[in-house]
């Protein structure tokens, strides 16, 4: 057992007097620093506090006329005039701390980098470019590697998106790096140059193997060569890939095994797909193939089949025009205008969302428009998430 002896005591105030010294000293350190600053200053935080950014940018500006060695306060300035989209004053803010003879190295690197920020946010492309550019081989290189790579993709540039995704293993994923290689092969295929878009779909396919979009264009590219059975195989390749998918490809199955003259099984492997993956495209196509194959009655059983087991107001629409194909003369009337406030209704239900900003479009896109996600689009309708059980 350690003795406890008696002189040990006397430490306690000891310890206590040391630390009450140092308290001391970092309170008149902060005083004399606070003292130092511009009274604006602290009325610009004020402001920001109480949500004024408009005041708060005036004391800032005084603040910065007062002092100007604030540098932090430069950089803080800079970045409210980029979110207030005040661009030019900012591009202004960051140019005058670049020509500052006194500013260590650092700090220039990163007003460049403020600056570069600042070209892109006012959509001056190419002279964002050439800033981070610049700072690839500099201390902020990733960073700079990064907005190049959103650069590139605003430029629908590929292969230097590409070239700099390759630089960038832990931010760019291979999903991304396919899509490039999928944007590559459509603009080739609209120049007719199939073998080359071919070779962009097999690298695609090799970066991402569960690559939809690979698949679904390899497909147009057989059918633009009148192979339909090709065509077929890569598109029901999808099924493995992501089965949610096969709504995007619903109808492009429908012509390839028309003309192969091969409905009825077209029908038995839409059919199926409808029964294990239903969507609202699906029911579509399989609705017009069952009514060319066995008329109106087939094709209005079938949809108030669907509508039981999917109950959605778009489906409801789709029984209603079904229903008018077979309705008596006498009771067309009522269904045509049930169906024209309901398809009034619908019309603002059937559209794509983005899974991760929420943004929605008439149109499915692969590369969302707002928040520039990949694949963030589900194939399937907002209305059949939102209503849906």
């Amino acid at each position: 057992m350690i003795e406890f002896e008696y002189w040990q005591l006397l430490l306690f105030p000891l310890f206590f007097g040391l630390g009450w010294a140092a308290a001391r000293i970092d309170i008149r350190h902060l005083v004399r620093e606070s003292r130092s600053l511009p009274r604006s200053y602290f009325q610009g935080l004020n402001f920001l506090l109480n949500q004024q950014p408009d005041r708060a940018i005036e004391a800032f500006v005084e603040a910065v006329r007062v002092d100007p060695q604030t540098i932090e306060l430069h950089f803080a300035l800079g970045s409210l005039f980029r979110r207030r989209g005040e661009t030019e004053r900012a591009i202004r803010m960051h140019q005058n701390l670049i020509e500052r003879e006194d500013l260590k190295q650092e700090l220039k690197l990163q007003a460049l980098s403020e600056l570069g920020q600042d070209y892109l946010k006012a959509g001056l492309l190419d002279r964002a470019e050439e800033v981070f550019d610049r700072l690839r081989d500099s201390a902020l290189a990733e960073d700079a590697k990064r907005n190049l790579l959103e650069i590139y993709q605003l430029e629908k540039d590929w292969e230097k998106a590409i070239a700099i995704a390759s630089e960038l293993p832990d931010y760019a994923s291979h999903k991304e790096i396919a899509e490039y290689f999928c944007e590559l092969a459509a603009a080739e295929m609209i120049r007719s140059r199939h073998d080359l878009a071919a070779g962009y779909l097999q690298t695609a396919l090799e970066r991402n193997r569960k690559c939809v979009r690979a698949s679904l264009l390899q497909g147009d590219i057989h059918l633009q060569q009148e192979q339909p059975g090709a065509a077929i195989e890569s598109w029901q390749r999808i099924e493995q890939q992501d089965p949610t998918y096969l709504a995007l490809v619903a109808q492009r199955l429908l012509e390839a095994f028309r003309k192969l003259e091969r409905r009825e099984e077209g029908l038995r492997l839409l059919n199926g797909y409808l029964e294990q993956y239903p969507s609202l495209d699906l029911l579509d196509v399989v609705f017009q193939l069952v009514l060319e194959a066995d008329g109106p009655e087939a094709a209005y059983k079938l949809v108030r089949d669907e509508l039981k087991r999917n109950p959605t107001l778009l489906g409801f629409d789709k029984l209603l025009e079904a229903r008018l194909l077979v309705a008596a003369p006498d009771v067309r009337p009522d269904l045509e205008l049930a169906k024209g406030i309901v398809h009034g209704y619908t019309r603002r239900l059937a559209r794509y969302r983005c899974d991760n900003c929420g943004f929605k479009a008439r149109q499915f896109y692969w590369r969302c428009p707002a928040c520039g996600g990949w694949e963030t689009y589900s194939p399937k309708r907002s209305e059949e998430f939102d209503l849906a059980p």
